[in-house]
């Protein structure tokens, strides 16, 4: 089934031009279906690339999805024109009331900060509050996952001498978990951070799964039961070029950045990169979908409850 998303968004024709299933509004209120309702709180911050990606993984998916983009209340975005954002956007006060299947909080360039320092820190734990009581299930990435974990389980973060950045292997530790299916023992996931959270710091008594570790760059994916939720440390999602956008940006800056590792042919970064996750995030964001599909009400009004 396709995704649901509004007809001028930008990203509707990158998808449709990789062969994604994109549904027109007009198509979708003539189904007698109920979509599943996934919110993306965008704090990326180039928002069209980051809509585009998980609209892609989260419309390859079988079941047909409605994807409502959400924004920090009061924040306003510096490198996303204005006029994107009042178009496609909805403020988190504006949909608080409502109720979702599914809610994705992404990174942010903030993660060298204290989270007391974020400007939106107050509202975001608010959010996740929120989760517990309007949203079925969450999915939280990167920044997102290391200020959730932060918010429900006290979990500290901590600087690394240099950034984790590059394409690393990973391990599968719980082959038999419904969000693991399909996986291979071993596989390669896109990771840029600057900090860490650590088997250490966390709570005995959290009821936290770790189900993917890499022996470089440590803890991926946290199954988090009592909260509904997934925390993935890194960026599965992520396009082939994105690390190489990002380290071409920082150069651009003048700013001390090395290569990123195992990601350009050679190490030369004049040759195109070889995307090998990219089967590995379609199948866990498809497992992660597939949960939501086989666990929600089927009366949305019930989520929570």
């Amino acid at each position: 089934m396709p995704i649901k998303i509004p007809d001028d968004l930008p990203a509707r024709a990158t998808l449709q031009a990789e062969g994604v299933m994109v549904m027109r509004e007009t198509d979708a209120v003539r189904q007698d279906i109920r979509p599943l309702r996934i919110g993306l709180l965008n704090l990326m911050p180039d928002k069209q690339k980051t809509e585009t990606q998980f609209a892609r993984l989260l419309g390859s998916t079988p079941l047909q999805v409605e994807l409502t983009l959400v924004k920090i209340t009061n924040h306003v975005a510096r490198n996303t024109s204005q006029e994107h954002i009042i178009s496609f956007y909805r403020s988190w006060e504006a949909v608080r009331s409502e109720r979702f299947d599914g809610f994705i909080v992404t990174g942010a360039p903030v993660e060298q900060m204290p989270f007391e320092q974020v400007t939106y820190w107050d509202e975001l734990r608010r959010i996740f509050d929120w989760t517990q009581t309007n949203v079925h299930a969450g999915l939280n990435i990167c920044w997102g996952a290391q200020a959730a974990v932060h918010h429900f389980h006290g979990m500290p973060k901590h600087p690394l001498p240099e950034k984790a950045f590059g394409v690393f292997r990973h391990r599968n530790l719980e082959p038999a978990s419904p969000y693991l299916r399909g996986f291979s023992d071993n596989f390669s996931v896109p990771v840029s951070r600057w900090t860490e959270v650590r088997r250490a710091d966390i709570p005995d008594d959290s009821g936290l799964r770790v189900l993917m570790e890499s022996d470089e760059t440590g803890i991926c994916l946290i199954d988090d039961p009592r909260h509904r939720a997934l925390h993935m440390f890194n960026h599965i999602e992520y396009d082939s070029n994105s690390l190489g956008d990002e380290y071409r940006r920082d150069v651009a800056a003048n700013k001390p950045i090395a290569l990123p590792r195992n990601y350009f042919p050679k190490d030369d970064p004049a040759r195109e990169p070889r995307n090998r996750w990219r089967s590995h995030a379609h199948l866990l964001i498809g497992n992660w979908i597939n949960e939501l599909y086989q666990t929600t009400p089927f009366d949305i009004a019930a989520v929570g409850r």
